[in-house]
């Protein structure tokens, strides 16, 4: 624990804690979603366990961090992979160490869920992030991430 905070697995009676602080996070960073579509794919993951896990930093005023895990199947590593789709604390909880102590958890939880590796990605623009996972022992790929949304 840190700071008084608890750190626990979500459960699908913390949808609306959860797609607020992913709100928050996909807002600061200018990433359109409808609340609907990001309700339903959390929704997704706390109730199919297999599909990844949701990690929620608790304080006495509610949910301030929350760190969401989804899991891939890769050949290019052997198996079992987590992508961290979004770590997140709250702005004024932030240089407290609970971003520290979400991605320790991350980690544990993925290693003890079978995976080979803990994936993610970090915008190029943030050095604070790219500071967090080198200390956890992530290093950085030559290679760009596309994407092409379907129909």
């Amino acid at each position: 624990m840190t700071d008084g905070i608890e750190i626990r697995p979500a459960t699908p009676a913390d949808l609306d804690q959860v797609v607020d602080l992913l709100a928050a996070q996909l807002a600061e960073h200018d990433i359109p979603i409808a609340r609907a579509d990001l309700a339903f794919a959390a929704e997704g993951i706390l109730r199919v366990p297999e599909r990844g896990f949701v990690l929620l930093a608790v304080a006495r005023e509610g949910a301030v961090a929350a760190a969401c895990v989804s899991y891939s199947w890769t050949v290019e590593r052997g198996g079992k992979v987590a992508w961290l789709d979004e770590l997140y604390v709250v702005p004024a909880r932030r240089e407290h160490g609970i971003g520290n102590e979400l991605l320790g958890r991350v980690i544990a939880a993925a290693a003890e869920d079978g995976c080979r590796t803990v994936e993610l990605e970090v915008e190029t623009s943030h050095a604070r992030a790219e500071h967090l996972y080198r200390r956890h022992g992530f290093t950085d790929m030559p290679r760009r991430r596309w994407t092409r949304p379907l129909p």
